[in-house]
């Protein structure tokens, strides 16, 4: 049986899905105001993979600088060559028609690379992954090492889990209600209720107190099965490790179909075909 994962929807990436509360995220990631009068425009790809999963958050800011941030709930080593290859694939959206070879100059956007790490992980506030990192040493070839890389990508990691980076989680709102919602899913987790339950008491307690409570009131069900579906993901990337890919992309489907998911969700975020979600429903 043949799958084809598309991508998977995360609910970091629907609270960020509009430009103003872009604009908010990246001047408390840098400490600053930007101005309400530049513009930010979303240029997220939709077809840029990596083991099938779509990047995060791109977006430029007044033509002159483009950012790339991707949430995650493990600290991956590659992440600075998986935005390598993001980068590449943006910027030959923003040159579009204009010819390379051409003898003027194509001007270019400035890059900014981060990482918003919220895992149960020990990780510090801040740290900085580079793509030199993972260079192969030149001593086999009898060469000297570049003390200098000619290629470089530096991604800076903020661990954004409650009590950590709390000026920059403070300096926005948004970031601030998703750092608490996680906090309290792990809470109610710590208090001996499964993760089901826990989302649940989570997404009831935050409507309660006016966390993410405008987002909750319109998709309390879709926020649902996208916590449950990206929660399962660690596991999912185990047994593709352990067992191959489509058993994983099963497991995620079946453990989100036993959480409560719909059918129709599961086949988006898994690319799986109506009968194959239908069998592993009744093994659930």
């Amino acid at each position: 049986m043949k799958t084809n994962l598309k991508y998977k929807n995360s609910v970091f990436s629907l609270i960020f899905s509009n430009p103003d509360i872009l604009r908010e995220l990246y001047s408390a990631l840098k400490g600053i105001s930007l101005p309400d009068d530049v513009p930010v425009v979303i240029n997220t790809l939709e077809d840029a993979l990596f083991m099938d999963k779509i990047n995060d958050i791109s977006f430029e800011i007044g033509g002159r600088l483009v950012v790339l941030i991707e949430h995650q709930s493990t600290i991956n080593p590659n992440i600075a060559l998986r935005l390598l290859m993001y980068i590449a694939r943006i910027y030959e959206k923003i040159v579009d028609d204009n010819n390379i070879y051409s003898t003027k100059k194509i001007y270019i956007p400035q890059p900014e690379f981060y990482v918003l790490y919220n895992g149960k992980a020990p990780c510090p506030d801040e740290m900085t992954v580079k793509l030199s990192d993972t260079f192969k040493n030149l001593e086999p070839l009898g060469l000297p090492e570049n003390t200098k890389p000619v290629l470089e990508l530096e991604v800076k990691v903020l661990n954004i889990n409650e009590g950590k980076n709390e000026a920059i989680v403070q300096r926005c709102r948004h970031l601030a209600h998703y750092s608490a919602f996680v906090g309290k899913v792990r809470e109610y987790e710590n208090q001996g209720n499964n993760l089901k339950r826990a989302v649940k008491k989570a997404v009831v307690y935050c409507r309660d107190h006016d966390i993410m409570k405008e987002l909750l009131q319109r998709n309390s069900s879709e926020v649902f099965n996208m916590l449950m579906v990206e929660w399962n993901w660690d596991d999912a990337i185990k047994v593709w490790h352990k067992e191959g890919r489509e058993e994983g992309i099963e497991a995620v489907a079946k453990n989100a179909l036993s959480e409560g998911a719909s059918v129709e969700f599961v086949k988006k975020i898994t690319g799986l075909d109506i009968d194959t979600i239908k069998r592993l429903d009744k093994q659930c």
